[in-house]
């Protein structure tokens, strides 16, 4: 069983950055996507940014295009989604997920907040 962990999640003003790490206790040979959803309160869980474990190709939702960047560090099957440029519509919680031959493993989810 896949155990995912996020972390570094908290409260930043609009125009801050966080950066949010996951760790996944697989071994990468079995991993082959990581990334970020995120659910507003009262909405449904959205897309945000994934990178494919075998040649490190990346996706990125329209709305954080250019602001966020997901990133991977093999040695510790561990990706990063650095937040720039954060507004309060960014504010939600976020969850992290490995695909893998035997499904989806989600984390527990981070929490966000971009106020003033």
């Amino acid at each position: 069983q896949v155990q995912v962990v996020e972390s570094g999640g908290g409260l930043v003003q609009p125009g801050g950055s966080l950066r949010l790490s996951c760790a996944a206790s697989e071994n990468i040979f079995s991993i082959y996507t990581m990334g970020w959803h995120r659910q507003a309160p009262g909405k449904e869980r959205d897309f945000v940014a994934d990178l494919l474990w075998s040649g490190g190709r990346t996706n990125y939702a329209d709305s954080v295009k250019g602001r966020f960047t997901i990133s991977r560090e093999h040695a510790k099957d561990t990706v990063y989604l650095q937040m720039n440029s954060l507004k309060p519509e960014d504010t939600a919680i976020y969850y992290c997920y490995a695909d893998t031959p035997l499904g989806r493993y989600w984390g527990q989810g981070t929490q966000v907040t971009v106020s003033s």
